[in-house]
């Protein structure tokens, strides 16, 4: 399976001058917009946040921190508003982190992957069902 990689601008709703542009990898087996810790001071102090667990596909338990509210915009889709959840993550080995972008936020943004394409697509309707 392919890799995709989106632009993605996240901004601080109450810092607006405070923003991160990024290239983030989609993993729709994440639900949420994870981020580097060592990313956190770009965004400014946050209205709110708390302390939260988060379950690895390989069954570990890490520890994160969702602060909110941000605005989370992909590149092509509407912004929309969320939390991010920072966590202490490993650089690559040329200093690069890979920030991950979960299917929580994707929905939000009607966007939904093209498997074939290895993109993301539109979405016409919110799914209500």
């Amino acid at each position: 399976m392919g890799r995709i990689i989106v632009q993605v601008k996240i901004t601080n709703l109450f810092d607006e001058d405070k923003s991160i542009i990024c290239a983030m990898f989609v993993d729709t087996g994440a639900g949420a917009l994870i981020l580097p810790k060592a990313w956190k001071h770009r965004l400014g102090k946050f209205k709110r946040s708390e302390p939260v667990e988060l379950l690895l596909a390989n069954h570990d338990v890490i520890n994160g921190e969702a602060c909110w509210p941000v605005e989370i915009k992909i590149e092509g889709f509407r912004p929309v508003s969320n939390e991010v959840i920072f966590v202490d993550m490993n650089s690559e080995k040329d200093g690069e982190y890979e920030p991950l972008l979960g299917y929580v936020i994707l929905e939000q943004a009607q966007a939904a992957v093209d498997m074939l394409g290895h993109r993301l697509v539109p979405v016409k309707y919110i799914d209500m069902k």
